[in-house]
């Protein structure tokens, strides 16, 4: 792969973390974006939207704020991976579209986001947002198991029966 920006999601969950690191081991050293998407309206901020315009905001600012401590704390794991990382944060719903937008702006050649592995109802309540990103990126996207164990590969089986990274083609 050419040395172009790769865009990383990272939430901060063990899955995020993962694919830093297995991004490294498949990719390389390369220049990276570490992306954080915080949904506008959490719990707390959903009830404050509906009380006040200024405390809604106040909970928009302070969702902002932890969106970007979050994307630094990935962009330290992915300078120690070796990537050449640079943090950055927005705030979007839906989470996918945000990514999207994102990778379009910067022109990632791939996005990199791990999986937390839901199906089923699951799935379909709590929503599948690496799905969503492949679906609509329109560019590369790795999606990274847990079970990959940050490129040792492991094969523990998933529910899937796989746990081997896959690239997702791009829309056509």
């Amino acid at each position: 792969m050419r040395d172009d920006r790769i865009l990383i999601c990272y939430d901060g969950s063990d899955e995020a973390r993962n694919a830093i690191t297995t991004a490294a081991s498949l990719l390389k050293t390369r220049r990276a974006i570490v992306l954080e998407i915080e949904s506008p309206m959490r719990v707390a901020g959903s009830f404050a939207a509906l009380s006040s315009d200024v405390l809604g905001n106040a909970f928009g600012d302070l969702d902002a704020d932890d969106a970007l401590r979050r994307s630094r704390a990935g962009a330290e794991l992915a300078q120690e991976a070796g990537f050449m990382a640079q943090a950055r944060a927005g705030l979007a719903a839906p989470t996918w579209e945000g990514i999207v937008d994102t990778a379009n702006e910067v022109d990632a050649s791939v996005i990199v986001i791990g999986s937390r592995g839901l199906a089923g109802a699951r799935e379909r309540l709590e929503g599948n947002i690496s799905h969503e990103v492949a679906e609509h990126a329109g560019r590369p996207v790795l999606i990274v198991p847990l079970q990959w164990a940050g490129g040792d590969r492991r094969r523990e089986q998933s529910r899937t029966g796989s746990c081997r990274p896959r690239l997702a083609p791009a829309n056509r």
